[in-house]
């Protein structure tokens, strides 16, 4: 009632006749349960969510059966604690099939001999970024509608439709500026440069999973984002807690 139920201290405390922190103290003493088998093969889904400055966690999850093998609190992701996590996972003996992960520099290099998928929504989410929503240039409104149909395509229809805007755009995208203070020119169009050669330096990444088809890699983080949001949902009815209790709302939600 009070993890999946949204129930309150104050409501289950009028609930059960009796006081919150009678219900604090019972909730206290619950044992999480951790699980201690998983399957012998996976396909590693990991990002990391964040609850306010300072304080994240890192998830691990397998897409093969939807389980959570790791996880870790951290004050911010980095590469050497996504490394390590794996490293936990393969240390338990578990075979990892591929990885999917958002596009943070370096992380792909770190795992040679493992098959790593780029999330193509968090790609697409970079795209925006620089190009914004509403691009006002006709190259970025192009830009931009072939990277939303990222998801949809394959990868050749997806690098000849690249490769072709750039034919088109190529003069527009390397278009040069005089600073009037400093007389050093810089690239015009520094913001759809910057979308353009994202999209190419991360195309390696972004169709692993049609190479891959039996190891049935997911093409994005999607499942674990909605995970993210379920249980940001469900902390936001219990504003208000502590460290301590906080973590071990999420234990439980994540049994990990």
């Amino acid at each position: 009632m009070y993890s999946s139920g949204k129930q309150t201290y104050s409501q289950l405390a009028s609930q059960f006749d009796c006081s919150t922190k009678t219900i604090q103290r019972w909730l206290d003493k619950v044992l999480i349960i951790k699980r201690k088998e998983f399957s012998s093969v996976a396909v590693i889904i990991m990002d990391t969510t964040y609850f306010g400055r300072g304080f994240g966690v890192m998830v691990f999850k397998n897409s093969l059966d939807g389980v959570v093998l790791y996880k870790q609190y951290v004050q911010y992701e980095t590469n050497a604690l996504y490394l390590a996590g794996v490293s936990e996972i393969c240390r338990r003996g578990i075979s990892i099939q591929g990885i999917v992960c958002d596009g943070r520099r370096g992380l792909f290099e770190l795992f040679d001999d493992i098959p790593v998928q780029m999330c193509q929504f968090h790609q697409i989410q970079i795209v925006q970024r620089y190009l914004t929503r509403k691009p006002k240039s006709q190259a970025a409104i192009e830009l931009k509608k072939i990277a939303l149909k990222i998801t949809k395509v394959t990868m050749k229809e997806f690098d000849d439709s690249l490769n072709n805007w750039h034919l088109r755009w190529s003069d527009y995208l390397n278009e040069r500026s005089q600073s009037s203070s400093t007389g050093k020119t810089h690239y015009t169009h520094k913001r759809l440069r910057s979308a353009y050669l994202s999209l190419k330096r991360n195309m390696p990444y972004l169709f692993v999973f049609e190479n891959y088809k039996e190891f049935m890699i997911p093409n994005t983080t999607n499942t674990l984002d909605g995970q993210f949001a379920d249980l940001k949902n469900k902390l936001r009815n219990h504003n208000g807690l502590s460290m301590a209790r906080k973590k071990k709302f999420i234990d439980g939600f994540f049994e990990a």
